[in-house]
């Protein structure tokens, strides 16, 4: 099987001739298959097309068994076929039946067949179908051949995602439905659906003028660039903070050379501009999909929003941002990418859903910096609803109400009335101390991990950061932040403050929060692995750069820094080893020392529980990590849905553990924080309390609801009770908390 160097263009023009035919979709499709066939002077070609229950139907083939066409269906994951879905890359076997993978299916009569070359019809970053190529002779189809069919593929992508070849696609169910989500910004927002649909179609693939089309590409980046630059100068999202980082990133990308590079090579191949910035696009998707990193997914969605934007210059076309926006407009999307939201009029946008999406991407940075409700990895929402379709976003719980009835509006809307008028009560709290009624005072502070949180430090009345997270600025980074850059963001922070308590969490990194700079090698149980205070011992030029920021940072001021992770006391003294250092480097240069050093520990491996006495000398103070310390405690996943609901933070064995840190902590006078989602719920806040806790760290808008249970409660009789509750052991602790609160007015 041999091709010329003009395959491509051949069957291209092919493509368009078919396409002009008036005939139905059978019947093009069939015309589709035997062109590719006599082209690529192949015995077979076939077309598989996936449907609604994901499996994979032949809908077209030259070669093999007509008879079996709409009746051969491939399960999700069956066969070669399966397993060019699985990679969206090209499958190339000159031996087909000897792979593992390979599925026979008799009504094809395809055992004949040695040779196969499968690819994947790719529409945003999924695959809809497979084309394929077989021959009876043994061989490796060539590189010039795979890259034919992977541009024919293109085009396929195109014609059924327009709807041109008449395939039904099914109607969206017309049912009320809920969908569950992770909450990417808190919030509620009712209102209907825009699609946001920022895949352009390309309709001209061949150049007629090579150098034409070059200089359209360059001309479609020269504009590219000037609207991102026009684009960080907005008010809204001009000032400092992460999100700010996220689009200086952003505009990074539309400066790579790589990426450049590789679509001038598409259009040397005889490729139009905006054909070429497809193949390039989609053949970054196909190097990403299988990638798990969410720093390579999170790349991948700029250079993605990248591209479409270059497509929409190319071509003309707009987006929904374009348009005239309802006045109440929740935007859907599979994913996108930072700079597509500000796109969009702000004061006409109330909520975003995404198919994809994660808190920490770069969306749901500049979606928490807009204060826009978001929910992420709402699977398959865009197969349930259509534009206009009413829709209500809960982001508190990560809820989609699709086509919602007139009482659940109702409900909705009471919900939003009511928060905004507890709100206002919390605010009248702001400058209200956090006492109980019998005078125990409790230190309430705010956990933030980005310069857009400090704000809320003022607005929520906070005393303080019980947790400053610092590796978010490593992980929206390409290289690792050199120490100048990560003592600039170090000083904005004690800044902001003002004088009031600051701990830094030093580097938390490893596990699922991986750095694209950092080489690490893949591990089984990333979680319980090489992460914080373990990699940092191991590469202490980390730890000491990360140190000396800090230090330089404080100029003059308090700085408090807290170690997570630790499981042994030993890596508390060899922590102490790399301040010290630190300390007598900037004695030897000249630079002004930290009015007061602290070094602190998180309190989150159970084996820590049983090294009390001899930690807790060592170290300024203590905060309990809630989260990692209960799932560790009871060894399931807070973030698996199966097993994340199975224990109850309110239980007789987290209580006498957590009495136990408390106990510990004063016989030691050292200063103690518990920092964790306990803190930020008022029932277990009221508990904590009564443990003995006197200091608390929270999530800001948790500030407002604890305060106000605080000021309701009397922490002796909270106290009485809870042993009383503990010592009976029969398991309902939450349900005799809440039942002794409501009995005695406890705002909870």
């Amino acid at each position: 099987m041999t091709t010329t160097h003009g395959a491509p263009r051949v069957l291209l023009r092919r493509l368009r001739e078919i396409m002009a035919l008036s005939e139905s979709g059978e019947v093009r499709l069939a015309r589709i298959v035997v062109d590719i066939a006599g082209i690529m002077v192949a015995e077979v070609c076939s077309i598989y097309l996936r449907r609604r229950d994901e499996s994979m139907e032949l809908v077209a083939t030259e070669g093999l068994n007509r008879e079996a066409i709409h009746k051969t269906h491939l399960a999700r994951g069956e066969g070669l076929i399966g397993l060019v879905v699985e990679r969206a890359e090209a499958v190339n076997l000159p031996e087909a039946q000897e792979h593992p993978s390979y599925s026979y299916r008799p009504e094809t009569g395809e055992e004949v067949y040695h040779s196969f070359l499968g690819v994947p019809i790719l529409r945003q970053g999924r695959a809809v179908g497979v084309l394929t190529v077989q021959n009876r002779t043994p061989r490796h189809y060539s590189e010039e051949e795979v890259e034919a069919l992977q541009i024919t593929a293109m085009v396929l992508a195109e014609l059924v995602a327009s709807g041109e070849l008449g395939l039904a696609k099914g109607a969206v169910s017309r049912k009320t439905r809920m969908l569950k989500g992770a909450v990417l910004s808190e919030g509620i927002a009712l209102g209907h659906v825009v699609l946001h649909v920022p895949r352009v179609a390309v309709d001209t693939l061949i150049a007629d003028n090579p150098e034409h089309e070059e200089q359209r590409l360059a001309d479609a980046i020269e504009k590219l660039r000037n609207t991102i630059d026009d684009m960080l100068s907005r008010g809204d999202v001009a000032r400092a903070g992460e999100h700010r980082d996220v689009l200086e990133a952003y505009r990074m990308f539309a400066h790579d050379r790589g990426w450049i590079r590789r679509m001038n090579e598409a259009v040397a191949t005889g490729l139009t501009a905006e054909a070429a910035v497809a193949k390039v696009q989609n053949d970054t998707r196909a190097r990403i999909v299988r990638q798990t990193a969410p720093f390579l997914r999170e790349r991948f969605n700029d250079l993605n929003d990248l591209s479409n934007r270059l497509l929409r210059m190319l071509t003309g076309r707009t987006t929904a941002a374009d348009e005239d926006l309802p006045e109440d407009t929740v935007l859907v999307a599979h994913t996108m990418g930072p700079a597509e939201l500000l796109d969009y009029d702000r004061e006409r946008l109330r909520g975003l859903i995404l198919e994809e999406g994660a808190g920490s991407s770069h969306v749901a940075i500049v979606a928490r910096a807009l204060e826009l409700p978001a929910i992420g990895q709402a699977n398959s929402i865009l197969n349930f609803l259509e534009t206009g379709d009413p829709v209500v976003v809960d982001a508190d719980s990560g809820e989609v109400h699709i086509r919602p009835t007139p009482d659940q509006v109702s409900t909705f809307q009471e919900k939003v009335r009511f928060k905004a008028r507890r709100q206002a009560q919390y605010a009248k709290l702001k400058d209200q101390p956090a006492v109980t009624r019998d005078g125990v005072e409790i230190e309430l502070l705010m956990n933030a991990g980005l310069l857009v949180d400090l704000p809320h430090l003022e607005e929520s009345g906070a005393s303080g950061i019980g947790l400053f997270r610092t590796e978010f600025q490593f992980m929206i980074a390409s290289t690792f932040p050199r120490l100048d850059e990560q003592q600039k963001i170090y000083a904005q922070v004690l800044d902001e403050v003002d004088g009031k308590p600051v701990v830094f969490r030093s580097l938390d990194i490893g596990g699922d929060k991986v750095l694209p700079y950092l080489r690490s090698s893949h591990e089984e149980n990333p979680a319980l692995g090489w992460r914080a205070i373990r990699m940092a011992l191991d590469r202490p030029a980390l730890l000491r750069t990360q140190m000396r920021a800090l230090m330089r940072a404080a100029k003059g001021r308090e700085v408090r820094i807290m170690l997570p992770m630790v499981s042994e006391v030993s890596e508390i003294s060899a922590a102490h080893e790399l301040v010290d250092k630190e300390i007598r480097h900037m004695e030897q240069h000249g630079y002004t020392l930290p009015e007061r050093f602290q070094l602190g520990v998180m309190i989150e491996v159970p084996a820590l529980l049983w090294q009390l006495d001899q930690l807790l000398p060592l170290v300024d103070f203590v905060s309990v990590g809630s989260n990692d310390l209960l799932q560790f405690l009871y060894a399931a996943d807070r973030t698996n849905v199966h097993v994340a609901q199975r224990f109850d933070p309110l239980s007789s064995p987290v209580l006498a553990m957590l009495g136990e840190i408390v106990a510990k902590a004063d016989e030691h006078n050292v200063p103690l924080t518990l920092c964790g989602e306990m803190a930020g719920q008022p029932l277990e806040a009221m508990a904590l309390v009564a443990l003995g806790f006197r200091s608390i760290s929270m999530a800001p808008a948790s500030l407002g609801p604890v305060k106000a249970m605080i000021r309701s409660m009397d922490a002796g009789a909270v106290r009485c009770k809870l042993k009383e509750v503990v010592s009976e052991e029969r398991g309902e602790v939450r349900r005799q908390l809440e039942d002794f609160a409501i009995q005695n007015e406890v705002l909870i």
